[in-house]
């Protein structure tokens, strides 16, 4: 029973920071933005949250900076593809070396210092139930807002006024634009929150995950965060299934290394990415239900003077 307590709890702690991030950059794409810089935002995020838990003592302000550094990356994204029109895969992949190169200098100084991780709520009675009381009533802040967030986000997008209209932008800004919504505006909110996002998923990282500062320590999940947006077919609670399995897999070759099973462990580490190739070339085989839910606008440079 604790070996089956100790692996659901692992399976989320690994999964919460891609459920972060991909919750993001849904609506971000909804709008019909693709921003390929969620890696840059993510690292950014956890560099900056950790050298803020660590300069004041306070995990709820690191996880703040955290959030408002992912934030301000995705504004750079913003202002370049929505203002100034640039080529929005390019500056997506130049925003992810811009981060990585930014997080490595921010973080020199913080390198092999730890704090610790955060704080876990107990609730008596609850949290003392075997299995279910650790795995739902004894998990930390960022968990639990990773699944309000995406409740949220399918509740605005399906229910709401406002995810009506950021939907219409992303499958026809020029008809959006055309009965008067600015486009620009709700793409550049869209980017934000998409940066919140990730940058809240990087906190989590080194705030809680592995609670210490280390170059490159996002490891490839914003690619991955990006891939399980394809995976869901742009369905928000498909994200979570696709999170946990991928969670999952990552969980899985850290005990199947642990086990000393005879597979080399360079092949063990690279499961959670081969899974990702394997589920997009799966599901690129369905072109016409990629064509039905993808945004028709997505990634498309929009004139406001047309």
């Amino acid at each position: 029973m604790d070996s089956l307590t100790l692996m659901a709890l692992s399976v989320i702690t690994a999964s919460t920071p891609l459920l972060l991030a991909a919750t993001g950059e849904l609506v971000t794409e909804k709008a019909g933005v693709l921003n390929l810089g969620v890696e840059g935002m993510m690292i950014v995020g956890a560099v900056c949250a950790f050298a803020a838990t660590v300069t004041s003592g306070s995990p709820a302000l690191g996880i703040l900076v955290g959030a408002a550094a992912g934030g301000a990356m995705a504004l750079i994204f913003g202002f370049l593809t929505l203002t100034m029109l640039a080529n929005q895969v390019a500056t997506g992949l130049a925003l992810t070396i811009f981060g990585i190169g930014l997080s490595s200098l921010i973080g020199k100084s913080y390198v092999g210092v730890a704090v610790d991780p955060l704080a876990k709520l107990s609730i008596p009675g609850l949290t003392d139930i075997p299995v279910i009381g650790p795995v739902f009533f004894g998990q930390d802040v960022l968990v639990y807002l990773s699944f309000a967030a995406l409740a949220g986000v399918a509740f605005f997008l399906t229910r709401t006024r406002g995810g009506l209209v950021l939907r219409a932008v992303g499958d026809s800004h020029d008809a959006a634009h055309a009965i008067g919504y600015s486009v620009t505006a709700i793409r550049y909110l869209a980017t934000l929150f998409g940066g919140v996002m990730a940058g809240l998923g990087g906190a989590y990282l080194s705030l809680a995950y592995t609670p210490l500062w280390a170059e490159n320590m996002t490891a490839g999940r914003g690619w991955i965060a990006l891939a399980l947006v394809v995976f869901a077919t742009w369905r928000p609670f498909r994200l979570l299934l696709g999170a946990y399995l991928f969670g999952g897999i990552t969980i899985l070759q850290l005990h199947a290394q642990s086990a000393g099973w005879g597979v080399p462990s360079q092949i063990m580490s690279m499961l959670p990415y081969l899974a990702t190739i394997l589920v997009l070339v799966v599901i690129s085989g369905n072109r016409a239900k990629i064509r039905l839910n993808a945004p028709a606008c997505l990634g498309k440079v929009f004139h406001p003077a047309q």
